[in-house]
């Protein structure tokens, strides 16, 4: 069996969490262990029709964001990785300078440590230099950056196809098979 924290922060984006955790809750090899920011708590509402609560009945376990004694802030208790979909600027901060204050950046910063595969998704545009300094930084420590950006060869025609190409990248990532998306065969 397969367990995968999944972290959602305040940015913009949250459908592309509440996606992840759809698919990984239909597969019975998957147990997700969720982290909803107080941030993500308000953003949910704004950006869809989900309430926190059926959100954190997609996952398997929920974790107080400021329980710093919860099992994902240890390396002793083992994941197969992490996701943070979508990462805040003021997350990948954290994460990109090991700022452990919350159970989010701490089960990121004990995901790296102990070398299991993170996924960053940032949600921001423009970035400026200082966002691109964090996102090298996450990078070099070992973090998977992966921004939603759009790809076209699958030919999306809904904005849920499009949630659905990234959530497949992110997929890809923590080694979790998937069929939401065409993949690419060749010209």
């Amino acid at each position: 069996m397969k367990r995968i924290a999944i972290g959602m922060t305040g940015a913009s984006g949250v459908i592309y969490g509440v996606r992840v955790l759809q698919v990984l809750r239909e597969d019975p090899g998957v147990e997700t262990h969720l982290i909803l920011s107080r941030n993500a708590r308000n953003t949910l509402p704004r950006e869809t029709d989900w309430s926190v609560a059926a959100v954190e009945e997609l996952a398997d376990a929920c974790h107080d964001p400021e329980d710093l004694a919860a099992p994902l802030a240890s390396g002793s208790f083992p994941t197969d990785g992490m996701a943070v979909v979508p990462c805040s600027v003021r997350a990948l901060s954290s994460i990109s300078h090991s700022y452990n204050a919350e159970l989010l950046t701490r089960a990121a910063d004990v995901t790296l440590k102990e070398g299991r595969p993170l996924v960053l998704v940032p949600r921001e545009a423009p970035l400026h230099r200082g966002h691109l300094r964090l996102l090298l930084d996450a990078a070099e420590l070992g973090a998977v950056i992966l921004p939603p950006m759009v790809a076209f060869y699958h030919q999306p025609k809904s904005v849920a196809q499009v949630v659905d190409q990234t959530v497949g990248k992110v997929l890809d990532q923590l080694g979790v098979e998937h069929t939401l998306f065409r993949r690419w065969s060749g010209g």
